[in-house]
C-alpha cells in the first residue's frame, strides 16, 4: 500500500504543470501573433481607394468605410456597443456616425473595467489638384490608424481571454475638430464608464527613422503608459519624439477627449515624426506609399503589451502628472 500514498501529490503536481502549460501556451508572445500583410494591404487598399472619396464625414464614401469595418467586426465576433455598431451624432446639418464595436471581459469583476483602443476613419474628402488629381485618399491619415485598430482587435478576439471589457472605437469627424470622440467620450461619461486607459492609433503607416523605439506616444511625461507598455513587451516599442511635446500633440487627436472626461491615461500612439512622410492632407497621401509590413510588425508589437493591460489585477497605468 505504501506505494500509493505518494499519488494524490503526484497527480496534483501533474496537473499543476499542465495548467501551467496551457496557459503559458495561451500567453501571446511576439512570435505567436502574426498579422497578415497582404490582409493588411488589402484593407489598406479599399480604405484609401478613390471610390471612397477621401472619407469626409457624411459622404458616401464614410458610409462605405463604415460598412467595411462593421463586416470586419462582424466576422472576427466582436460584437456592437450600443444596439447596433453605429454610434450617431450631428455636426451642424450633417448626419455623423463613429463604429464601436466590443469584446466583454472573461472576469466577473475586471470586466467591469474598460480599455477604449481607438482611431479616426474620416479624411478631408479633397484636397489642393496635383495632376488633376483632387482626392485626399488619407492613406496614412488615418486608414493606418484604422486598420491597425481592426487587426488589434482581431488579434484579441482570437487569443480570447481579456479579463478588462475592451472597447473599439472608429470616430468620425476628427478632422473637424474631434467631433466624433468629444461626442463618445461625453456619451460613456454619462453612462458612468470604469475607464482603464484610452490607446489612440494616428498616422502608422511608415516605420520612424534612426529612433531606438518603433512608436511615440503624446503626452509621454502625463502617464507611466510608455514606461509599463515597454516592461510588459520587454522591449522598447514606444518612446518620447520632442517634437510632439513641442507641437502639443497630446491635445490635438482623438485621446484628448477622453483624457478631458475622465483624467486618464489617454494617449495616442504614432510613428509619423515630421521627416518620414511628405504627404500630410495631400491628394498624395495613398496606399502605395506606406509600408505594410512596417504596419504589421508594429501591431504584432503592440499586441503583448495591450494583451497585458488588459489582464493585470491590478491597474498599474496610472497618471503622473
Amino acid at each position: 500500500m505504501r506505494k500509493y500514498k505518494c499519488f494524490p501529490r503526484f497527480f496534483a503536481t501533474f496537473l499543476l504543470l499542465i495548467l501551467f502549460q496551457i496557459n503559458f501556451a495561451q500567453a501571446p508572445k511576439n512570435n505567436s501573433i502574426e498579422v497578415s500583410v497582404s490582409e493588411i494591404k488589402e484593407d489598406l487598399d479599399f480604405l484609401s481607394s478613390d471610390k471612397l472619396a477621401g472619407r469626409e464625414t457624411g459622404s458616401e464614401g464614410i458610409e462605405k468605410a463604415a460598412e467595411y469595418i462593421e463586416a470586419h467586426f462582424k466576422e472576427i465576433g466582436v460584437t456592437p456597443y450600443f444596439e447596433n455598431y453605429r454610434d450617431n451624432f450631428k455636426i451642424e446639418d450633417k448626419d455623423a456616425f463613429n463604429v464601436v464595436g466590443w469584446l466583454e471581459g472573461k472576469d466577473e469583476e475586471l470586466k467591469n473595467e474598460f480599455i477604449i483602443i481607438g482611431a479616426h476613419y474620416d479624411h478631408i474628402g479633397h484636397g489642393k489638384p496635383v495632376d488633376g488629381d483632387e482626392i485626399a485618399n488619407g492613406a496614412n491619415d488615418n486608414a493606418a490608424g484604422t486598420i491597425g485598430v481592426m487587426h488589434i482587435a482581431e488579434q484579441l478576439s482570437k487569443i480570447n481571454d481579456n479579463k478588462r471589457s475592451v472597447i473599439f472605437a472608429l470616430f468620425s469627424g476628427e478632422e473637424m475638430g474631434l467631433k466624433g470622440s468629444k461626442h463618445l467620450a461625453e456619451k460613456l461619461k454619462k453612462e458612468d464608464l470604469a475607464l482603464y486607459t484610452m490607446i489612440n492609433l494616428e498616422m502608422i503607416g511608415v516605420p520612424m527613422k534612426a529612433k531606438d523605439y518603433m512608436a511615440y506616444i503624446t503626452g509621454f511625461e502625463k502617464s507611466n503608459l510608455a514606461t509599463k507598455f515597454n516592461e510588459y513587451s520587454e522591449k522598447e516599442v514606444l518612446g518620447f519624439l520632442p517634437q510632439a511635446e513641442q507641437m502639443n500633440l497630446f491635445k490635438r487627436s482623438d485621446n484628448y477627449p477622453f483624457y478631458e472626461q475622465f483624467g486618464i491615461p489617454a494617449q495616442t500612439i504614432c510613428t509619423f515624426d515630421f521627416s518620414n512622410y511628405p504627404y500630410y492632407h495631400h491628394v498624395d497621401d495613398e496606399a502605395e506609399f506606406l509600408d505594410t509590413e512596417h504596419m504589421a510588425d508594429l501591431i504584432e508589437n503592440l499586441m503583448p503589451a495591450l494583451h497585458q493591460m488588459a489582464n493585470t489585477a491590478d491597474k498599474e497605468i496610472k497618471m503622473t502628472e
